[in-house]
């Protein structure tokens, strides 16, 4: 009988150790830290479970990868793998990593793309953050499709990409990207800002076009208004735009200090000195503050400007040509002095 008792009190011994291990084993794989480090896990569009384990042993993020793994079976993570970027923490348990993993309960990342010409330039800007590479998204910008779904040339598609900071999910596609910002486009063109447009008698793309060579020719927001005026009245009188930043953007050197004689030849649409009214899309990715310049430009004469002689980076303006010859031949005495080719 009391080795019966005896026997008794040792298997409950046992099964209460093994209760204890099972219930110990059980928190270590919910409850326990296991995440070593802050850092961001990015998980490639069409992943296997398999590959994100990979990803998080390659980054060395993980205590222990079979407690992860042992959780996420329970979960049925590998049956509902997300891409995405996700922000890992430090001290984070098997429990709360899952979780937001089987959620795709992914971070955002910030877009910020300002002083850039190209579409080239866009898209080397946009891969660096997204998961959409340079070829795709170069593809994307002219897709014919999208080009005629709304109505846009792939000149004036530059005019749907507003300069700012965006928040974007690290996966968005190429398409994605550009649907994205062809939304913000109508966002930023609400009923005031037409209503703006509309009294200049100039489309948001057109502003948008005029606004890219404002940029170009200055840097002072303070006087975006008023270079905006200048071509705004040479439009309204028939008048060729005749803006040096164009001539740059037809040859493909927006360094060049001088504008000889020769680059005014350059035979290109976009050569405002060969071809009346407006060039057939946007030189650069106009800035708000250009845009609102265009739309904001005050009623003046003004038909000309030049860069000042004291090389200040504002201009003098002219209603008269005799009057702005006097100003460009004293910028032109600045720049034989300064020995500036």
């Amino acid at each position: 009988m009391k080795k019966k008792k005896k026997g008794l009190k040792y298997a409950l011994i046992g099964l209460f150790v093994t209760g204890s291990l099972v219930l110990l084993g059980m928190y270590l794989v919910m409850f326990a830290p296991n995440v070593k480090k802050d850092g961001f896990l990015y998980i490639p569009t069409g992943s296997t479970y398999q590959q994100v384990q990979d990803s998080l042993q390659a980054h060395d993020f993980l205590k222990n990868s079979a407690n992860f793994d042992i959780w996420q079976r329970i979960k049925s993570y590998y049956l509902y793998v997300k891409p995405g970027r996700y922000e890992l923490r430090k001290g984070m348990t098997n429990r709360q990593l899952v979780a937001i993993l089987r959620s795709g309960r992914q971070t955002p990342t910030k877009l910020t793309f300002n002083n850039i010409r190209t579409l080239d330039q866009l898209a080397e800007k946009v891969s660096a953050v997204i998961e959409a590479d340079f070829e795709s998204l170069r593809q994307a910008f002219s897709d014919p499709d999208f080009l005629e779904k709304h109505q846009l040339s792939a000149h004036e598609v530059k005019a749907i990409f507003i300069p700012n900071t965006y928040e974007l999910w690290w996966n968005t596609s190429a398409q994605q990207f550009v649907e994205r910002m062809r939304s913000e486009h109508e966002k930023f063109w609400n009923d005031e800002r037409r209503k703006k447009a509309k009294a200049r008698n100039l489309t948001p793309i057109q502003v948008s076009i005029i606004a890219s060579i404002v940029e170009e020719e200055t840097k002072k927001n303070d006087e975006k208004p008023l270079v905006a005026s200048v071509y705004i009245n040479r439009l309204r009188k028939g008048m060729p735009l005749q803006a040096d930043p164009t001539v740059k953007y037809a040859i493909g050197d927006f360094g060049l200090r001088r504008i000889l004689h020769v680059h005014l030849k350059h035979d290109s649409p976009f050569n405002t000195y060969i071809y009346g009214g407006l060039p057939p899309g946007p030189i650069s990715f106009p800035s708000v503050s250009s845009l609102d310049a265009v739309l904001n430009s005050p009623p003046t004469d003004y038909l000309f400007f030049c860069a000042s002689s004291d090389f200040s980076g504002y201009h003098v303006f002219a209603k008269t040509y005799s009057e702005h010859l006097q100003n460009a031949r004293k910028y032109h005495d600045a720049l034989n002095r300064n020995r500036i080719r």
